[in-house]
């Protein structure tokens, strides 16, 4: 549904941000190794060897290179008409710093064109090496790998030679591009340090332009006159990958600016959310258009349907069932969706091609809806990002519910000042039931594109009830120690969602077991799986069930003349993402509210009676919570537990008790029962 792109060593041209975005790295890296090298002697420019000896800003033993110098042009030619320049340097410190002795140079070959490439390497002993657009080499970076995407997105590779510890590498490009809108986004933070970096401007008379920052203090502008206005900012920290850290946008530093022709602003100058949603209105109006084909469909699924949320639920099936998720993103497409007619007759489009046909369809029975513009990764866009769409990978739909539509089943709802109850629903999610969104939308910032322009809204949060797993055992202990029995998984949200995704793309029955294999193979050392089966494999709107039976060899363990045995059976909740030597630099991220809860009940081996039970366990944080009871009744041990997420991010000087809460999970999930022979 959804595809990260990844992190280049060369700013990409801007104008080129897509709702999706698709690259895919391990494929890409292979491609990478096998291009040909070709290098002459040739003396690196002024401005690199100006670096060399500079000081390196502050760093680690595990940095593996430092940005030394980095520089950004924009140069605004007319509304049509940009060009960027962009100079960078590295020093590689770390045989793993020789990554950034690869230039990868993003570039749309409808509206983009990179007129020069050169690359050098200053090494610490020896000549220069330079190598230019010459020896790069041009290719799709999806390279046959997505079935699902066609784009006219390129890139250009160049190596440079000897990217070698204790050397210099460096590159310059210039590329000419159409834009789009009239924006610009300067990103300056890496993942790993910078010494110096900068961004100029230089405007045709009378233009004028806002800038806005994020995630990092403001520098100053100057003004170097000629209608050139430059920002430097120095010794940035590099952004350290950390387990479940926020996302990158949400995190980085950058410096969004907005550009206003002479005499006004134009169509596609967008300063704020309600130009960036009016632009959108404007790129999107034509698309809507209900053909005679769609008209006799939603005619035909709605037919039988006795209400109108039973019609919406009806088309909404159809569209996670029926139009395939393929994008063809060619151009403006990459922003404007296909019309809707199109859409319907292909049976296939990407996401804001299914929220248009989803639309155009809810106008056919008389319920109005507006897309939403996301991103899928919570927290990349919150109420101080400024309006910028490059901040979206994504689009789903807010439906005007009618006053008279009241149904329990409709979960994803907020009040809007203005529009009443809106129902939230992402088309291109197949697994997620129509009336519930999943987590990674929940409580994340969106742009709502009504006919009267652009907000800002925060998406519900839904109950950590309507999204976890219901676990229960019923299980046998041996005298051997022996563990059988069967357990049963009720699945509901994104476990569900989850489940059912792993149920269906496998391709063979047998391949159907593996999951329950996995939940298994955490939890104990030996087993053998017996019956497995799913119940509403396909049905969205039920929970989706798990059935299956196990054997484990040896699971209770024998001390002497006791026996051990863990009350908590199958399933983890602790986790060691802080147990970690540094210290934690950003919060820690929640895929969303979530409620788990096991039950599991053994019964013990003829003559045997229970020495010690482990004691309660009552851990209550602001963020989640962990409750579990082990007891005896009659022959039979009970083990209940209760894990919630209460809270979807923790703040990093809350990480201490986050620490505190997996540690005390960790210590309930070892402890032992023990069992000892009854007196004869």
């Amino acid at each position: 549904m959804i595809n990260k792109s990844f992190w280049i060593q060369a700013p990409r041209g801007r104008g080129t941000d897509r709702l999706t975005s698709r690259v895919f790295l391990a494929p890409l890296a292979l491609m990478l190794a096998c291009l040909p090298l070709f290098a002459g002697h040739t003396d690196a420019p002024p401005w690199m060897h100006a670096l060399v000896g500079v000081p390196i800003p502050a760093h680690d033993e595990k940095t593996n290179a430092v940005v030394l110098y980095s520089e950004e042009n924009l140069t605004v030619l007319s509304t049509d008409k940009f060009r960027t320049t962009v100079r960078r340097a590295y020093k590689i410190l770390r045989p793993e710093g020789r990554e950034h002795g690869t230039v990868i140079v993003p570039f749309n070959s409808l509206n983009q064109k990179v007129t020069s490439l050169r690359a050098w390497c200053i090494p610490a002993d020896g000549k220069d090496y330079e190598v230019n657009d010459k020896d790069a080499v041009e290719m799709s970076p999806l390279k046959g790998e997505s079935e699902s995407l066609i784009t006219d997105e390129r890139i250009k590779v160049l190596h440079i030679p000897a990217p070698d510890p204790g050397n210099i590498v460096g590159f310059e490009y210039a590329m000419d591009w159409h834009p789009l809108v009239l924006q610009d986004v300067w990103n300056f933070q890496e993942t790993i340090p910078v010494r110096e970096i900068h961004y100029s401007l230089t405007l045709p008379p009378g233009w004028e332009f806002k800038n806005a920052w994020l995630n990092y203090p403001e520098a100053k502008v100057h003004d170097a006159g000629g209608g050139t206005w430059q920002w430097t900012v120095g010794d940035v920290k590099e952004i350290r990958w950390e387990r479940d850290m926020p996302p990158w946008h949400g995190v980085a530093g950058q410096m969004v600016v907005n550009l206003f022709p002479a005499g006004g602003a134009a169509a596609n100058s967008l300063p704020t959310w309600h130009d960036l949603g009016m632009w959108y209105t404007r790129l999107t109006s034509d698309r809507l258009g209900a053909s005679a084909e769609i008209k006799q469909e939603v005619s035909a699924l709605t037919a039988s349907a006795p209400t109108t949320v039973a019609k919406m639920r009806a088309l909404a099936e159809f569209m996670q069932g029926n139009i395939r998720y393929v994008g063809i993103e060619l151009g403006i497409g990459g922003l404007q969706p296909h019309a809707a007619s199109q859409v319907f007759a292909h049976r296939y489009g990407d996401c804001k091609d299914k929220a248009t046909l989803m639309q155009t369809m809810l106008r056919e029975i008389g319920v109005e809806s507006f897309y939403v513009i996301i991103n899928h990764e919570r927290g990349s866009v919150t109420p101080e990002t400024p309006a910028y769409f490059g901040s979206f990978d994504h689009a789903i739909l807010a439906i005007k519910l009618p006053p008279d539509v009241a149904d329990r089943s409709l979960i994803a709802i907020k009040k809007h000042p203005q529009l009443g109850t809106l129902l939230f629903f992402d088309p291109t999610n197949p697994k997620t039931p129509f009336g519930e969104i999943g987590g990674y939308l929940q409580a994340n910032y969106g742009m709502l594109v009504t006919p009267g322009g652009g907000e800002l809204v925060e998406l519900p949060e839904q109950s950590s009830a309507m999204n976890g797993i219901q676990r229960t055992g019923k299980l046998i202990l041996t005298n051997s120690g022996d563990l059988q029995g069967d357990v049963e998984e009720v699945r509901l949200g994104d476990p569900a969602a989850g489940g059912r995704e792993l149920f269906t793309s496998a391709q063979k029955s047998a391949d159907r077991i593996k999951p329950v294999e996995n939940l298994l193979a955490d939890s104990l050392s030996t087993f053998h799986v017996g019956n497995a089966s799913v119940t509403n494999p396909t049905q969205t709107s039920a929970p989706f069930i798990w059935n299956y039976s196990f054997r484990a060899e040896n699971y209770a363990k024998y001390a002497g003349n006791l026996l051990l045995v863990r009350p908590r059976v199958l399933g983890s909740k602790s986790s060691g993402l802080l147990e970690t030597s540094e210290p934690r630099r950003y919060p820690v991220e929640f895929d969303g509210p979530r409620k788990d809860i096991d039950n599991f009940e053994i019964t013990l081996p003829k003559g045997y009676v229970v020495d010690d039970l482990p004691a309660a366990v009552d851990a209550d944080f602001p963020f989640a919570s962990y409750h579990s009871k082990t007891e005896l009744v009659g022959n039979v041990l009970h083990y209940s537990r209760t894990f919630e997420v209460k809270q979807l991010s923790v703040a990093v000087s809350d990480a201490p008790q986050l620490k505190k809460f997996y540690r005390i999970i960790a210590s309930d999930e070892r402890n032992n029962a023990v069992l000892k022979l009854a007196s004869p």
